[in-house]
């Protein structure tokens, strides 16, 4: 999942990471989820959580509805959470995507 927002946001989660990983993994066995939050990886653009699972919506909605009620996160410097979608991930979670200037899925 992958969470882009400005550095001043990103400064403000990394102080408490550990509590933010225990608490999505807490309201994700709230939601009876098997997914399990790995790793929280800061880049340049905003944060990146790993999961041990692919996540289904109901975890999507949780892990977001958790960032978006930390209270020294400005929400509107907060972008829209979303799943990667490089070909790679793609690939490897098993998803098929298009062959570009082709009407043929490819496969994985």
């Amino acid at each position: 999942m992958i969470i882009p927002m400005n550095i001043k946001n990103r400064n403000c989660f990394i102080k408490d990471l550990s509590a933010h990983v225990s608490n999505i993994n807490r309201a994700l066995k709230n939601i009876k989820s098997e997914i399990v939050a790995d790793f929280i990886h800061l880049d340049s653009k905003g944060i990146i959580i790993t999961t041990n699972k692919m996540l289904s919506i109901l975890d999507f909605q949780t892990i977001e509805r958790y960032i978006r009620n930390i209270n020294n996160i400005e929400l509107n410097q907060v972008e829209a959470l979303r799943l990667p979608q490089s070909k790679l991930y793609l690939k490897i979670i098993g998803i098929s995507y298009f062959i570009e200037d082709t009407k043929h899925p490819y496969l994985c």
